[in-house]
């Protein structure tokens, strides 16, 4: 029993480092993960539906699509790390969440251009920073913020990561005041 609760750490531990490298090439190199971009693309109009059926006013709906989109990754990560108390389940969370953040970026960045093939309708980030918030001209600075704080949230999956791992290392002033009693 308990080499397989080792095996599942040190695969666990893996799957998070994996996840934290796939992040780390998404945000340097504005690539969308692959398959992941569907999900991130499922909840995003997902939050359109919840907006549309919930019925409030036309700006939360247009956010509604992203913050979703984000919020999912964040929400499991939560529910990971501090209730199943998973750290890199949480990672593999935040990591998603990260690139999901690289991701909405673009469609920020794109509102003064509307060049992104939609599925239908409206821009949202063209109508929020253009008709409802006249801060079209603020679209890059946003996007920037958005990858940034894509990296700071792949730093903490990568901090909670690093933690778990030293967590199991052994206690070297335990294992020094052992060795120094034998001799």
């Amino acid at each position: 029993r308990m080499r397989a609760v080792e095996h599942a750490w040190t695969y666990g531990a893996g799957l998070a480092v994996v996840a934290l490298a796939v992040g780390v090439w998404s945000l340097a190199t504005g690539s969308d993960v692959p398959l992941l971009v569907f999900a991130d693309l499922g909840f995003h109009e997902l939050g359109h539906l919840i907006g549309y059926v919930t019925r409030p006013p036309e700006w939360i709906i247009a956010i509604a699509g992203t913050g979703l989109q984000i919020a999912v990754p964040i929400g499991a990560a939560a529910a990971l790390g501090l209730w199943r108390r998973d750290p890199f389940g949480a990672t593999v969370c935040l990591a998603w969440a990260a690139t999901s953040l690289r991701n909405s970026s673009v469609y920020v960045a794109d509102a003064p251009y509307e060049r992104l093939p939609l599925i239908g309708g409206e821009h949202d980030w063209a109508y929020l920073l253009g008709d409802h918030w006249q801060a079209l001209d603020r679209a890059d600075d946003i996007a920037a913020w958005m990858r940034n704080t894509g990296w700071a949230v792949l730093f903490l999956g990568a901090v909670i990561t690093a933690l778990a791992v030293e967590s199991r290392l052994p206690d070297r002033r335990r294992a020094t005041a052992d060795t120094a009693g034998v001799l």
